[in-house]
């Protein structure tokens, strides 16, 4: 089963590059996504202690679901872009398509909850192990946002209507 709890620890502050914010209540400044945030010091975040009262709720609040920290020792074995400056682009590609397979497996895992039908639950057992492949690489996450299968999931989930309380 995937772990979809952020580990910033075992990430490479992929959220502190990929990631767009506006100053506002969330945010003390704008920054643009694709450009490391001010605040990145080294592989982590130099103000993390004290994000909120620096006028950063926005990450406070952000969870990636584990999707970071599984591009960064799954995906790319353990390697960052903050030693290896040329993998910034493959890296928050695959954050990306993780952060969107790692959302899906959020929601079917929600869906297990549910009262479903037998055929339901075959149906979303399957889903679930084509969202956990025994491993991911950067043609594989290429691969996955391209094929039907981020469709069928949600095609899915909209199927369950008649099983919510």
């Amino acid at each position: 089963m995937i772990n979809l709890t952020s580990d910033c620890k075992n990430c490479a502050a992929l959220c502190c590059v990929a990631l767009a914010f506006d100053k506002g209540e969330m945010f003390a400044f704008d920054k643009p996504a694709g450009v490391p945030c001010q605040h990145l010091k080294g592989p982590l975040c130099g103000i993390h202690a004290d994000l909120e009262n620096q006028g950063h709720r926005g990450c406070v609040q952000y969870q990636c679901d584990g999707a970071g920290q599984r591009v960064v020792q799954e995906v790319f074995a353990g390697q960052s872009w903050q030693d290896t400056p040329v993998l910034l682009g493959p890296m928050l590609e695959a954050f990306s398509q993780m952060r969107q397979v790692h959302g899906l497996v959020s929601l079917l895992t929600t869906a297990k909850a549910l009262p479903l039908p037998e055929a339901k639950r075959v149906e979303l057992e399957t889903l679930m192990a084509e969202l956990c492949p025994e491993g991911w690489t950067p043609d594989a996450l290429a691969h996955f946002e391209r094929s039907n299968l981020p469709k069928a999931v949600r095609a899915f989930l909209r199927s369950l209507k008649a099983f919510l309380p």
